[in-house]
């Protein structure tokens, strides 16, 4: 269940970020940069701060 919250929310974020690149400043694309960094370090490393988020939000697993 978390991670699909993880999943849309990582793809919430680079909508809005590619969008805010497009239309505010390019300098937003950076987020994105940061958003797929995440996502392929936590590939590796099975930890997502974002998932940490989540649980103590009170998210189950």
């Amino acid at each position: 269940m978390i991670n699909r919250y993880v999943r849309a929310i990582a793809g919430l974020f680079i909508i809005i970020s590619v969008l805010l690149g497009m239309y505010v400043h390019i300098n937003w694309l950076w987020f994105t940069l940061f958003v797929g960094a995440n996502l392929f370090q936590s590939a590796f490393t099975r930890w997502c701060l974002m998932e940490d988020i989540l649980k103590k939000l009170g998210i189950k697993d």
